[in-house]
């Protein structure tokens, strides 16, 4: 990690780096982040370009230094270009559809989306954007589809693996929600012991 920390970050035109002491802020078109470095890392700016440091060559230090790098540059990234985690629903009259500041996500549970919009309604956090491109799955083949998209990389994966787990697709139909080119291996379904046999 050691080696990848020490490599400075370019900052894109359009975004703006600011240190003061441990406290980092990134700012461009997506949003704005901001993050504590641990100590004894320094970050400072060197010719429109962030540079990691560590003291010496402790091997907590080291990880701490690849670390910080690594988030700084997911940063930058995502203030300048967004994140974006696509997500499938496959389902017959499985569906999600955005009101407000609310995903609303219907899988085939029965009885919980009695007297409410949907199965389950999912707050969507501040610098997090829901796109719905398909609002509802045809069948096990085509399938509901939409992305989650924000600055912070972290956030962005967090709220898809939590909408996922959801219902996760099982592995006779592959119905439930998946990562968009997530392979899911199915099994064969059950077939009667003897069929072929019965009745002689």
């Amino acid at each position: 990690m050691s080696r990848v920390g020490k490599k400075p970050i370019p900052i894109p035109k359009g975004v703006t780096v600011e240190c003061a002491g441990p406290a980092v802020k990134v700012g461009g078109p997506k949003g704005n982040l901001a993050w504590s470095v641990p100590a004894p890392i320094r970050v400072t700016i060197e010719k429109d370009q962030v540079v990691v440091q560590r003291p010496d060559d402790l091997a907590r230090n080291r990880a701490l230094h690849g670390l910080s790098r690594a988030l700084i540059a997911n940063m930058v990234k995502g203030v300048a270009e967004g994140y974006r985690v696509a997500l499938e629903i496959y389902g017959t009259g499985y569906s999600a559809k955005v009101e407000g500041k609310t995903l609303l996500i219907n899988v085939g549970f029965m009885g919980r989306g009695v007297g409410k919009k949907a199965q389950f309604e999912i707050p969507i956090p501040a610098g997090i954007e829901v796109k719905v491109d398909v609002p509802a799955a045809r069948g096990n083949n085509e399938p509901a589809k939409f992305s989650i998209n924000g600055a912070d990389k972290q956030a962005v994966g967090q709220m898809a693996a939590e909408i996922r787990k959801i219902r996760k697709p099982e592995p006779y139909l592959g119905k439930g929600i998946r990562y968009a080119g997530e392979h899911v291996r199915r099994k064969a379904g059950k077939v009667f012991a003897g069929g072929a046999g019965a009745g002689g």
